[in-house]
């Protein structure tokens, strides 16, 4: 049996968090061939954590840097990475593949590190005030809530760690906790208990919320006494509701190849090794009782370890001789499918560190034609620093053009609009500077606007040929959030296959007047036609989806 060298791997990843990250480590490191596929943002749920004190050996970190840091180390060690979306698995043969939205994959062993979700309450109102109040993530939304009274339901570590956060912003923090006592360490319980803005109410539980646009009431209820209470806000305002009631294990896709239990969860023995031969389970995805970064990487190198026995023996048993890939090398710039940014403007190198700058040349280098960035500008500080940022961006490869268009009589400025080589466009704007977890996407624009673009499905490109309507998308986001570069991927993917489609990504902080439009307090927020709202992140099928149900 001789394995095809053509998208063949020893070992693929599904999933991007630590214990993905941490696998790819030490499986690269033994230098064996690796592929971490993530349909998202490589990091995980972890990337959303503002503060990280507790991981042994760093005093201090945030979640974003901890993160970027394990996938630094990774691809340095010869790991490769792509962004795409897992649609099926076979693991039936010795062969396991992963079938994906850009391309079909195989290798010997497999390591599932999908991670979790958050778990939805249930209480009345939650799903109808999804984005219009009701949130599940503080740093992507904390800031819409500024000065405004914010509750926290949920127990466990993350809800007091983010009712922490939310201080930052919120007026006052009520802590909703349904038992009579917090569910994590007592050092943590301790900060919240003595926060001069924090108030918690035990033996309490959301009964409902309510509203016209956004919520005016919540109702609670005290399940000892069966007393109950509402909170109203004030006349002309609103409050916040943070969900953190646990999370729901990734593993629909595994159902029907491996075992799980009854919540979702995928047991596992000591060496992190499931029912079927070859394939590991790592992370939140595993029966545990600690969920903690700590615990991932834990999982994710025991994964690994345990997994390259199994495919040295795979190799022996089929007598084929294993080509370990080359020596680590300082990067991996075979792909345009990720490159990391910090863009800042307070960034003392400019908005585009030289660390980048570097990624970005060999990717840049692959554009097959020219793509221009007409950027339409007024004389506003935003349009000035989105000129010098693109400045530093015309500088990186020689099939980029820009066009300044000054005192843009554009309804929406200031934007980048990019243009093909037939100087036709491409249904692609960005209206503000696209950094933060933007940046990416932004990168990813271009690439597929100037060729030779990422791989995509035939299935879902013929799904996408079939929108025979015009189709305005607009993505409103924040560059702090985690889950908003999925859809705004997405979003630009369809607008550059179909001339019907145009997508507009708006970075919230320069665009107040369509938050206050469409009552917008949480992102992504997706805009269909200027009439039909959705809240929430969207991979390019789900996206689809809604298209073919809402036009």
């Amino acid at each position: 049996m001789n394995p095809s060298k053509n998208n063949f791997y020893d070992m693929i990843i599904v999933g991007g968090g630590p214990a993905g990250l941490t696998a790819a480590i030490y499986a690269a490191r033994a230098r064996y061939k690796v592929l971490v596929i993530e349909k998202a943002n490589f990091g995980g749920q972890i990337t959303i954590t503002s503060e990280v004190v507790n991981y042994p050996g760093i005093l201090k970190t945030d979640g974003a840097h901890l993160s970027e840091s394990m996938r630094q180390q990774a691809e340095n060690f010869g790991a490769e990475f792509l962004l795409a979306e897992v649609q099926t698995v076979d693991f039936s043969d010795s062969m396991k593949k992963v079938t994906t939205d850009k391309g079909i994959f195989s290798a010997w062993g497999i390591v599932v590190a999908t991670g979790a979700s958050p778990r939805k309450v249930g209480f009345n109102g939650e799903n109808e005030f999804q984005g219009r109040g009701v949130a599940y993530c503080a740093t992507c939304d904390g800031e819409f809530f500024t000065g405004l009274d914010v509750f926290v339901v949920g127990a466990g570590f993350a809800a007091a760690e983010e009712a922490i956060f939310l201080t930052t912003y919120a007026k006052k923090v009520h802590i909703i906790v349904r038992k009579d006592a917090f569910s994590c360490a007592d050092s943590v319980v301790e900060h919240v208990m003595k926060h001069e803005k924090i108030e918690v109410h035990f033996n309490t539980e959301v009964v409902q919320v309510g509203g016209e646009t956004v919520l005016s009431f919540a109702k609670f209820k005290n399940n000892k006494t069966n007393e109950e209470w509402e909170y109203k806000a004030e006349a002309n305002s609103t409050f916040g509701v943070f969900v953190f009631a646990g999370y729901v294990p990734a593993t629909d896709l595994f159902k029907n190849a491996i075992e799980l239990d009854k919540a979702g969860y995928i047991p596992t023995d000591i060496d992190k090794k499931t029912n079927v031969d070859g394939v590991y389970a790592a992370g939140d995805v595993c029966i545990k009782n600690l969920r903690q970064v700590v615990t991932a990487v834990s999982d994710g190198a025991i994964a690994a370890t345990s997994l390259e026995k199994y495919v040295s023996s795979c190799y022996e048993k089929f007598g084929v001789t294993r080509e370990p890939i080359a020596e680590p090398k300082a990067k991996n710039t075979d792909s345009a499918q990720h490159v990391s940014s910090n863009s800042s403007k307070d960034n003392d190198e400019g908005f585009i560190t030289e660390e980048i700058k570097e990624q970005l040349t060999p990717v840049f280098a692959k554009f097959e034609s020219v793509v221009t960035i007409k950027a339409h500008l007024n004389n506003e500080k935003v349009s000035e620093d989105l000129a010098h940022f693109l400045d530093e961006i015309k500088t990186i490869g020689d099939k980029i053009d820009i066009e300044i268009i000054n005192n843009s009589k554009d309804e929406y400025v200031p934007a980048m609009k990019l243009y093909n080589s037939k100087d036709e466009y491409s249904g692609v704007s960005f209206n503000g500077i696209p950094g933060g977890h933007e940046f990416n996407s932004f990168v990813l624009a271009l690439y597929n606007v100037a060729g030779p673009g990422q791989a995509i499905d035939e299935s879902i490109l013929e799904r996408i040929k079939k929108i025979d309507k015009k189709v305005n998308v607009k993505v409103l986001v924040s560059l702090s959030c985690t889950m908003c570069p999925d859809l705004v991927v997405a979003s630009h993917r369809l607008a550059i296959l179909n001339k019907n489609i145009e997508a507009q990504t708006f970075d919230l902080e320069h665009f107040p007047s369509l938050k206050d439009k469409y009552k917008v307090m949480s992102v992504p927020c997706l805009v269909l036609n200027d009439e039909v709202v959705s809240f929430g992140k969207k991979s390019m099928t789900t996206l689809l989806d809604f298209l073919e149900n809402n036009i």
